[in-house]
């Protein structure tokens, strides 16, 4: 068999600061709305793996919560969550806007993950720059040519840059059967989605304190062969923040749970019956035995 024909498969972190595009280009690179994408900063939590074949070469994508500093006990697991990718995978895809300064770029190359794998940068969301401003941020870079294997600038609104990058990805996996079904798209389970779906419905609709002091619980799902009944339940702080989510004449909570409920049918393909509740847990993002409970190990 020929070297090229020889199927190959490897983990790849995507990286980045918050609100550096991470999301919205793992959904563009699988075709399929599964990563949480949000205007808000550290809307990702945990780590995702999120599957893509290119050229008999399986891509495991990890998608990672944003890198910033250690605050309360929810952001050090996301933390954590990013470096553990960093230090686990194959390849980095350390992603920054085309307007950033190299200040983030700079701190990872501080970190001791970001020498453990090669890695590649991308530049993101090229189309809200000028063509000479880009190229001017390409030159800044070139004084840590030494560091990366290659620099692409990418454009998700233009389609710029998806086959070249997939391309360039591939060179660096081993050779190696595939570590999944090539017909899957992720390996989390389908309450994860819901959840991660649920909850972006939450920041989209709700103002800035919400959303980090929220999460959810999917209670159960009862399926069938014509819809498929979700019952979950939005955990806030505070009973001031579970005023908000309902809402006057549960005008919010009615909000929310469409938004969510139309993103999940996008995804399964089915209809779906969405039934929210909202509950008061103080303090649960800066409880070390109840951010296990929600799945967040520290």
């Amino acid at each position: 068999m020929r070297e090229e024909d020889e199927s190959r498969a490897g983990f790849v972190a995507v990286v980045g600061r918050p609100n550096a595009g991470k999301s919205t280009l793992l959904n563009h690179l699988v075709g399929e709305k599964l990563a949480m994408v949000s205007q808000k900063a550290q809307a990702t939590r945990k780590r995702m793996n999120i599957i893509v074949m290119h050229k008999n070469v399986q891509i495991i994508l990890v998608d990672t919560p944003g890198i910033h500093e250690k605050e309360r006990l929810l952001n050090r697991f996301m933390l954590d969550e990013a470096l553990k990718a960093m230090g686990d995978c194959d390849l980095i895809l350390f992603l920054a806007p085309a307007s950033d300064k190299l200040t983030e770029y700079e701190k990872f190359l501080a970190l001791p993950q970001s020498k453990t794998a090669k890695h590649i940068i991308i530049l993101t969301k090229i189309d809200q720059v000028r063509q000479q401003d880009l190229l001017k941020k390409l030159g800044e870079y070139q004084k840590y040519q030494d560091k990366f294997e290659a620099i692409i600038p990418f454009s998700v609104s233009k389609s710029v840059g998806k086959t070249q990058l997939l391309d360039i990805v591939i060179k660096y996996l081993p050779q190696s059967p595939f570590l999944y079904d090539p017909e899957i798209l992720t390996t989390d389970n389908i309450r994860d989605i819901y959840k991660e779906l649920i909850r972006e419905a939450v920041f989209e609709n709700l103002s800035d304190e919400i959303p980090y002091e929220s999460d959810v619980i999917i209670d159960r799902i009862e399926e069938s062969e014509t819809i498929d009944k979700i019952y979950a339940t939005i955990v806030v702080e505070k009973e001031t923040q579970k005023g908000i989510i309902v809402g006057n004449k549960g005008e919010t909570i009615k909000r929310v749970g469409k938004t969510a409920r139309k993103q999940i049918e996008l995804f399964s393909g089915k209809k779906i019956y969405l039934s929210l509740f909202v509950s008061v847990k103080k303090g649960w993002s800066k409880d070390k035995e109840t951010l296990g409970e929600f799945g967040y190990i520290l």
